[in-house]
């Protein structure tokens, strides 16, 4: 019998090049965030949790009732124990936010999908409230990302900088498609990893579009970075894999970008997981 030898076949199975260079292959991102069970301090077992508990339970009805539900829950009058028992309770899940203006919103999504966490703070960064809403996403990020956005971007490019040479038609572009914008339309994307463009390029467009007041960050696989610019519905979306590499770069027309928000499913999901929860620890 004659012996066969099968061939080998991935990364590192065929020879290195004559030229010496060698293939570079992505680094993709190698953490995800998973749902896990919260887990509650020993000490709070057997603490007077009748606020947490009215709280959870309308936490619980809100679930039940979305989309119906749309008034923000009150956690200013929870005591020290009850605020450190719904703290851990709800966690942190995978979406923030920060909004800035004459008063500072920090959002964060809890552990359950779709339930977030809202606090107003002061100059003094004191904070002002603090409440639970579930939604797709807060509607307060796109009403304060583009309050006071140009309506048109602008597009004179008599005398551009040395080197612009590919964003000025991606200008028109954005300002036709926001001109036409409406909530219920898809989001218009442009796609800047696939374009030629130069570093100058980039800089032309983040002078002309501006800076907006609100950031938000998506950690799933690796990190989504956006940001709102100063030009109405325009975000810039950035996606870096586990090691901090800019892997994607897009400029997106929307309320506020899918990648950043939940949706009915996830609420759904999280009405059974914060049954669950309450089962265990009230």
């Amino acid at each position: 019998m004659t012996a066969i030898t099968l061939p080998i076949f991935g990364q590192g199975s065929q020879p290195a090049e004559e030229d010496g260079v060698e293939l570079d292959y992505l680094q993709m991102p190698e953490e995800m965030f998973i749902y896990r069970m919260p887990q509650i301090s020993v000490d709070l077992n057997a603490a007077n949790l009748a606020q947490a508990k009215a709280t959870l339970q309308q936490l619980e009805q809100d679930l039940l009732s979305y989309p119906a539900s749309g008034r923000a829950i009150d956690l200013t009058g929870l005591d020290e124990t009850n605020r450190r028992f719904v703290d851990e309770l709800i966690g942190e899940g995978e979406v923030s936010a920060i909004c800035r203006g004459a008063q500072t919103l920090r959002i964060q999504e809890s552990v359950l999908a779709g339930v977030w966490r809202l606090q107003s703070l002061d100059a003094q960064q004191q904070m002002v409230s603090d409440t639970l809403e579930v939604g797709i996403m807060p509607h307060q990020i796109s009403q304060i990302a583009f309050a006071d956005a140009a309506r048109q971007i602008d597009t004179d490019w008599a005398a551009l900088p040395e080197g612009v040479m590919n964003a000025p038609p991606l200008l028109a572009e954005l300002n036709a498609h926001t001109d036409a914008y409406q909530p219920d339309r898809d989001p218009h994307v442009i796609n800047l990893s696939l374009l030629p463009q130069t570093e100058q390029d980039l800089a032309f467009l983040e002078q002309r579009l501006g800076q907006g007041p609100v950031t938000i960050l998506s950690r799933g696989y690796g990190n989504c970075r956006i940001t709102a610019t100063g030009s109405r519905f325009v975000w810039w979306v950035r996606y870096f894999n586990s090691q901090d590499s800019l892997i994607l770069n897009t400029l997106e027309v929307s309320q506020v970008p899918t990648v950043a928000c939940a949706s009915p499913e996830d609420i759904a999901d999280s009405r059974q997981r914060l049954r669950e929860i309450l089962q265990v620890y009230l």
